[in-house]
């Protein structure tokens, strides 16, 4: 077994949670749905390798921009790998993907920029037909949590 395969294994089991409901009714944390998802197990195992998953089950609100497996498959091979060796500069990326506050897609502009939990900025760009955030295209929007809300990305969106 590889690295990847085992960390995810290694998270699923560590957070093996209701995944979209609490006890209440009410949605599960944004680590909690991202567990219960079928299209999120590198970032679940980048959480848990970069230490964030107890930050993201915290009060927030936070608005995550939650790239999809095929989004970090897409990377340069052996990139995850490193990444996954490499929990700073793995935590610099996920906590880019992070804007503190629920920020729904109906309130973003186009050319609006919000800073990232990271400390730079990210740039979203808004049409008729698309909502990107950095060039990455937004394919499911306003995914709420109870700490805040997902928006499911096609790619790894990196800081400068």
């Amino acid at each position: 077994m590889n690295r990847k395969t085992i960390l995810t294994m290694t998270a699923a089991a560590l957070f093996a949670v209701p995944a979209f409901a609490s006890n209440h009714g009410e949605p599960g944390t944004i680590v909690d749905i991202a567990v219960g998802a079928d299209d999120f197990e590198t970032l679940v195992a980048a959480l848990e390798a970069a230490d964030l998953v107890e930050t993201l089950q915290g009060d927030g609100p936070f608005t995550v921009f939650a790239p999809t497996d095929a989004a970090f498959d897409a990377l340069p091979e052996g990139t995850v790998e490193a990444l996954l060796e490499d929990p700073d500069a793995l935590a610099a990326i996920l906590t880019y993907h992070v804007v503190p506050g629920a920020v729904m897609s109906g309130d973003l502009e186009d050319g609006m920029m919000a800073e990232t939990v990271q400390g730079e900025s990210v740039t979203f760009s808004v049409s008729e037909s698309a909502v990107m955030v950095d060039g990455a295209n937004v394919i499911q929007a306003d995914v709420e949590a109870s700490n805040g809300v997902i928006h499911v990305i096609d790619a790894v969106i990196m800081p400068e």
